[in-house]
């Protein structure tokens, strides 16, 4: 068995030098002539982000074909004259909102016909009276240059910590494939034609498990918004949420989002997880490195106050696995892995960002080639250095949370899902206990 095509309901491996350059270096591509440019276009890039909290966040990837077992994804189709319902749940409220949105990996500008935000009221259902239009520059429509992302306009919308809206958006022409995020864990709603205002489900006749376009929900009006105080859990499939239920928010960074809604603390969780992802080498399925993405997927947001970053596992195993989906594999070592962990550490001070270490954790008894001895000495010895290295603000110590009694290169049985390394509920629940949130 390989990464990209685990048994039903898999979802594929991840954590996953460049020098740190790169984490600094310009996030948006060339944009396309002028001409080409709705009007009502504001580049996410330039617009401020005081006052604004990231509420919900997803990291952008390239279209990649979906399987049998992973599932299908609209991405390499792209839309026309379609209409596409997707479902979060933001983890900090406030009184008014706004969306992102992402062309990152367009080869043509995007033409969004119109969108709409309202509470969710299950499936694709949307609560009546709460549906908002949204507007870019105060028109409807909006054209994203390939390369770009796109923020609202505010709207009027009261929110609370874990409620789930719903983003609806209206695509007339044809789009080309899709910048999209592959491992939503959740259901998103396609209809044909336009259902922008629509209520009810009916005419949502299709769903897959990816989000596309959507790269934020972002809210202001509250303590939350106020100051930093936005949490970015960065890393790889640990933090995608691959191995919890699907629909039923149980991913790491949603079991710490309820942590601290339970403590009254004032802050947001966004999770910039992309599984297959790797610290030092893009892939085919996880889209860019982590040191390319991190600028962008974590310190581009807004209020962010601390990331916790979980990457290295793929580095360390995915040349055991053969699987194209996540070539290049080339052997790495841990004097590498620790390299870009510094890069990372480096770019997030210089910007006044806490960071957190989250250690890797067990990686032996996959049901694919993953583990091997070499690259068991490699985990220990990152890990070691995550532990006492005293780079890292703090540490969260997922393998000391997951690993089992008798041997604790093996995860805990009651902590890993039906692959034999991912965490299911149980351990995602226990690797969020681990974070010491006085700490964020």
């Amino acid at each position: 068995m390989n990464l990209s095509t685990p048994p039903a309901r898999f979802v594929q491996i991840s954590v996953g030098t460049v020098v740190a350059a790169v984490l600094v270096a310009g996030m948006v591509r060339t944009s396309p002539a002028r001409s080409t440019v709705s009007a009502a276009w504001r580049d996410a890039s330039t617009l401020s982000t005081e006052g604004w909290a990231g509420a919900w966040g997803a990291a952008m990837q390239p279209p990649v074909e979906g399987n049998e077992d992973t599932g299908p994804n609209w991405s390499r189709e792209g839309f026309a004259d379609q209409t596409v319902r997707q479902v979060v749940r933001v983890t900090a409220g406030g009184t008014r909102a706004r969306i992102r949105l992402s062309n990152l990996y367009g080869t043509r500008p995007l033409r969004v016909s119109g969108a709409t935000l309202g509470r969710s009221a299950g499936g694709a259902m949307v609560w009546p009276s709460t549906m908002r239009t949204l507007t870019f520059g105060r028109e409807k429509s909006v054209v994203i240059p390939a390369g770009r992302e796109a923020v609202s306009d505010s709207l009027a919308l009261p929110t609370s910590p874990l409620e789930r809206l719903a983003v609806s958006l209206r695509f007339t022409e044809r789009t080309g494939q899709a910048t999209f995020h592959r491992f939503a864990m959740t259901s998103s709603y396609r209809a044909q034609g336009d259902h922008l205002s629509d209520q009810g489900a009916d005419a949502y006749t299709q769903s897959t498990s990816s989000w596309y376009y959507l790269s934020g929900v972002e809210v202001s009006g509250t303590p939350v918004s106020r100051e930093r105080n936005t949490v970015v859990a960065f890393g790889d499939s640990l933090m995608d949420g691959v191995g919890s239920t699907p629909g039923a928010d149980a991913r790491v960074p949603d079991h710490l989002a309820e942590r601290l809604a339970a403590e009254h603390r004032p802050l947001a969780v966004v999770n910039a997880g992309i599984g297959s992802g790797k610290l030092l080498h893009d892939s085919e399925c996880g889209g860019e490195k982590g040191l390319t993405r991190f600028r962008r997927d974590v310190l581009a947001r807004p209020g962010v106050r601390s990331v916790i970053v979980h990457l290295g596992a793929n580095d360390i195993g995915a040349p055991q696995t053969g699987d194209p989906c996540v070539r290049p594999s080339p052997r790495v070592t841990a004097r590498q892995l620790i390299d870009g962990h510094r890069a990372l550490i480096r770019a997030a001070h210089g910007r006044g960002v806490k960071v957190i270490g989250m250690t890797v954790g067990p990686m032996k008894g996959a049901l694919f080639p993953f583990w091997s001895p070499e690259g068991e000495k490699v985990r220990q010895e990152v890990n070691d250095w995550i532990r006492t290295g005293g780079e890292y603000d703090s540490v969260a110590d997922a393998d000391l949370a997951m690993a089992g009694a008798s041997d604790p290169a093996m995860p805990r049985p009651g902590y890993v899902f039906m692959d034999g390394v991912h965490p299911n509920d149980a351990g995602s629940h226990a690797i969020a206990a681990a974070v010491d949130i006085s700490a964020l």
